[in-house]
């Protein structure tokens, strides 16, 4: 991929953090620290479904069958699932995938192009509609995970009921407030807290496993099998819901460059999962003994003096889980800027230590008016669950095609074999999909209008920017050509040094050029840098830079990043010494090019893309910023150019 960087659209970074622990630090966290860590951060969606993934399951099928046929259908629909696409997907399978340490949608098309070994249009589309998607569960997952939470409180009392909205829209106001401090901190709470839940969770199933002893039948997936045969339609519908139960499985994946493979897995396998399943057998037990608990199953498991308590916890259990999700949404958006399939965002460090831990203060009013909106319109954590499901299964999809790439040609599995174990997965996938596309009217559009939404700005972005980038090019001096002509014509020369950003470096910086132009000077040395962004999360020390004397006083130096990283420039160029070039950033002045974008009539875009290219432009953040680099040794110097 190692696309270069434009003095004014910038460099491209990405890692982000669910304030977990970066990848570099796993060596120095105890396997037991990276377990409880992993269990406080990516497991806070799945490990809140159980909230409301049986109560919208059986909603469907109170007017068919049998209560117990029903009960044991849909729950061995819920346990079969957790198996099938968390465990044995997941878990032991997409694990194995990592891009040195990273998972991840995007991590996962660039370990594909990898494989490939060319940039294939198919995977990149993929990617981005993956990346996209995730957008729209990023929005969904705060709005019913909260709601779904501060409903239980109609249990405690009905007084409640009036302000159940207005509860939930300050717990979500306070939630996105508090982002801009970094989740360091509230990190170290996140995993004793879950740790906690999923025990409540056990518990409460335990405890009432006893009311209806039959109901460890569902283990036997027959009872799911003969449900999805025997009510036509409605089992389809079913099924829609039953996928509520494992939303957040592609945070397993995406979360690995956090805390490693094997304390996700040992969390699983050895903690989560138990605790699930042995709740949703609790919450089907109940209802087998009492039908009237059917419309509230998880906080009926409770008894009344535990209630209060319960819903407290839940509450605290979805603000983690909704933590996880906005901060993965910085990490995505981190990433796609990294890779250039986004204009460059203002990013803030919310931490000296760790990199992962980022702010980006445009996507958090984003999430934020999202999550605001969904919640006045849908009004309940019922009307809201048809609204998710789509996104995640359509990224799980997305996964699976990537994966098949990676399996067949990076590890050199046979072609029926990828076909046959990918195509088993995309079967059951495709499954969970088709049945949420039942929900589409009833609010599934959400997610695919805002997924369809980001896939066109990013499909416009990379376009418009690939076209100003070939013109810029074509208009250019080569810099070869441009060192020969000042050599004949000497401009006055000025101490120090001089560093032009660029994104293409075989051709002069239009910040140079204008230089010359303006002032008429140069300095004595000239560094021409550009940024290159790899198909690895991160570039060791050794492999930060490449230089080449163009002549006497110009100096071509390349910085490599990986995707996940921030291309902090003064700090790479520090590392310039040991290879005998001399750089004091005191004595170093920075020339950036500011363009200004103007649309035109041959483009090669129509002209409302033109505008959405210019308007993308537009939200670009300073490169000084974004580069790290001191204000004090900036000069900007702008341009119009036409698209």
């Amino acid at each position: 991929m190692a696309q270069g960087l434009s003095e004014d659209r910038g460099s491209r970074p990405a890692d982000g953090g669910h304030g977990a622990p970066d990848a570099s630090e796993h060596a120095k966290s105890s396997p037991w620290t990276l377990t409880l860590g992993s269990i406080g951060v990516v497991y806070g969606d799945i490990g809140t479904s159980p909230l409301y993934a049986l109560r919208e399951s059986l909603a469907h099928t109170q007017s068919v069958g049998t209560l117990e046929t029903n009960v044991l259908g849909v729950i061995s629909l819920l346990i079969w699932a957790l198996f099938l696409i968390v465990t044995l997907k997941y878990v032991i399978f997409m694990l194995r995938a990592d891009n040195r340490g990273e998972g991840g949608t995007l991590s996962l098309m660039a370990l594909a192009q990898g494989a490939l070994g060319r940039r294939s249009v198919p995977v990149l589309v993929l990617g981005m509609i993956g990346a996209s998607l995730f957008s729209g569960d990023a929005i969904i997952t705060p709005a019913i995970s909260v709601l779904s939470a501060v409903e239980g409180l109609k249990l405690v009392t009905p007084l409640f009921e009036p302000y159940v909205l207005a509860i939930t829209f300050v717990i979500l106001i306070s939630l996105f407030m508090v982002q801009s401090r970094g989740t360091g901190k509230v990190a170290t709470f996140f995993g004793p807290i879950m740790l906690t839940w999923f025990i409540a969770l056990a518990l409460l199933g335990l405890s009432h496993i006893g009311d209806a002893p039959r109901i460890l039948h569902a283990f036997n997936p027959v009872h799911g099998v003969r449900f999805l045969f025997s009510h036509g339609m409605l089992s389809f519908v079913v099924l829609g819901s039953v996928f509520l139960a494992i939303t957040g499985a592609e945070a397993l994946y995406a979360d690995m460059g956090h805390f490693g493979r094997r304390p996700i897995q040992v969390a699983w396998i050895g903690f989560v999962l138990p605790a699930l399943v042995l709740n949703y057998l609790g919450q089907g037990a109940l209802i087998l003994n009492d039908p009237e608990a059917i419309g509230n199953p998880f906080f009926l498991l409770a008894p009344q003096w535990a209630l209060l308590p319960l819903v407290i916890l839940a509450t605290v259990a979805t603000v983690i889980a909704s933590q996880a999700t906005i901060t993965g949404a910085f990490s995505l958006a981190r990433q796609a800027i990294q890779l250039g399939l986004l204009p460059r965002l203002e990013i803030q460090h919310t931490s000296d230590k760790q990199e992962g831990q980022i702010f980006i203060p445009r996507v958090n009013l984003i999430l934020l008016i999202g999550v605001l909106l969904l919640v006045a319109t849908f009004k309940s954590s019922s009307s809201l669950a048809s609204a998710y499901g789509i996104a995640v299964t359509a990224s799980m999809v997305v996964d699976s095609c990537l994966a098949f790439f990676v399996v067949w040609r990076l590890w050199k599995w046979p072609l029926w074999g990828a076909f046959t174990v990918m195509g088993g997965f995309l079967v059951i996938e495709m499954a969970f999909f088709s049945a949420n596309l039942v929900k589409i009217l009833d609010g599934g559009w959400v997610p695919v209008l805002i997924g369809a939404t980001m896939v066109l700005l990013m499909w416009t972005w990379m376009r418009g920017s690939g076209l100003l980038e070939r013109k810029t090019h074509r208009d250019s001096i080569p810099m070869r050509d441009l060192i020969r002509m000042l050599q004949k014509s000497k401009p006055t020369r000025v101490p120090g040094t001089a560093i032009f950003l660029t994104s293409d470096p075989e051709v002069a910086p239009s910040a140079l050029m204008h230089n010359l132009k303006h002032n008429k000077v140069l300095h004595e040395r000239v560094l021409i840098v550009s940024v290159k962004t790899e198909d690895t999360p991160r570039v060791s020390a050794g492999n930060r830079y490449e230089i080449e004397q163009l002549s006497e006083d110009f100096t071509r130096v390349t910085l490599h990043f990986g995707f996940m990283e921030s291309p902090r420039v003064p700090v790479a160029l520090a590392g310039l010494r040991k290879a005998g070039l001399k750089f004091d950033i005191m004595t170093t002045s920075f020339f950036l090019g500011r363009r200004t974008i103007k649309a035109s009539p041959t483009s090669g875009m129509p002209g409302w893309q033109d505008s959405l290219f210019i308007g993308l432009s537009r939200q670009s953040a300073n490169a000084t910023d974004f580069f790290s680099i001191p204000s004090d040794r900036v000069v900007e110097l702008g341009a119009q150019v036409t698209v």
